[in-house]
């Protein structure tokens, strides 16, 4: 055990973001006082929901959901800016964590979301806890942007997905970064991590995709000819996966945590919520394997 203080650095993913639920765990379970959190879009989520101090209220109920729970969280938006509205997910959080002010929580957190007027991050660090959250998930083109004032905000990932510049001052023994956009595990040639996603038959694995692309066709949100391999979602979500890969090289490039802990981009996809507890368990063992390796 250790009473090592932590600035805890929580990367975007989607569903892949469920395994910072097991990176926590594991943590607490060890004796690290967690005493800041930075996130952006799911580790946002995560972050903000640990740091008001109901966690197991969240993970309790995302362990339940199954795949009609996912698509029945998904309120669709006819705003050109995004196929869903994304308050059916902040009213539940809202009911398992109540209204909280970032400012009155009783750890540091920092809610990353991208100024999309002028490319700018943007700290949220005081207001309305899911204010903030709502606007760092705020992935492009699948949840509709948030308006605050003259800004309009999208996902904190689109130009920060590990956000360790907001710990920077923080007066803690170590920073911990999770980033759960790694390289593929195909990319190494490894076995696969989870039996789950090496069993997974093709249909299943798309189901999203096509519900999406049906939606998309329905209300004509796509111009262009499809290819004939990859739906709309799934190029959307590769290229952001994509991008992200790179943008956090470069930032954690330039701010380099203590410890990284990283997953690959591949042990998931963004949607896959129903798989909660399988992923919260990769991340405990991640967790395990990565930190049991420093001497702390």
């Amino acid at each position: 055990m250790t009473s090592k203080s932590v600035s805890l650095v929580l990367g975007s993913g989607g569903a892949r973001g469920l395994v910072h639920i097991g990176v926590i765990d594991w943590l607490v379970e060890h004796g690290y006082k967690i005493e800041s959190i930075s996130g952006c879009s799911m580790g946002a989520l995560v972050g903000g929901i640990y740091a008001a101090g109901k966690l197991d209220a969240y993970k309790d109920w995302v362990v339940t959901l199954d795949k009609g729970d996912v698509i029945k969280m998904l309120d669709l938006s006819f705003s050109p800016g995004g196929l869903f509205k994304g308050e059916k997910i902040i009213n539940k959080l809202l009911e398992l964590v109540g209204r909280q002010k970032i400012e009155k929580l009783p750890i540091n957190f920092t809610a990353v979301a991208t100024n999309i007027e002028n490319g700018k991050e943007v700290w949220f660090s005081e207001g309305s806890l899911f204010d903030a959250i709502r606007a760092s998930i705020a992935v492009p083109l699948v949840f509709t942007p948030v308006t605050r004032g003259k800004h309009v905000l999208l996902d904190g990932g689109v130009i920060n997905p590990v956000p360790i510049a907001p710990t920077m001052s923080d007066m803690t023994d170590i920073t911990i970064a999770v980033n759960v956009d790694g390289e593929s595990l195909d990319d190494h040639h490894v076995e696969k991590l989870s039996a789950t996603i090496e069993e997974q038959d093709k249909d299943e694995e798309n189901w999203f995709s096509k519900m999406f692309d049906e939606l998309q066709e329905r209300f004509s949100l796509d111009k262009f000819e499809r290819n004939e391999q990859l739906g709309f979602y799934e190029v959307m979500s590769r290229c952001i996966e994509i991008m992200q890969q790179s943008i956090a090289k470069m930032k954690m490039a330039a701010y380099a945590p203590d410890i990284l802990i990283e997953f690959p981009r591949d042990i998931a996809h963004t949607y896959e919520f129903y798989r909660a507890e399988e992923l919260i368990k990769l991340g405990y063992e991640k967790a395990e394997h990565e930190l049991s390796k420093h001497k702390l």
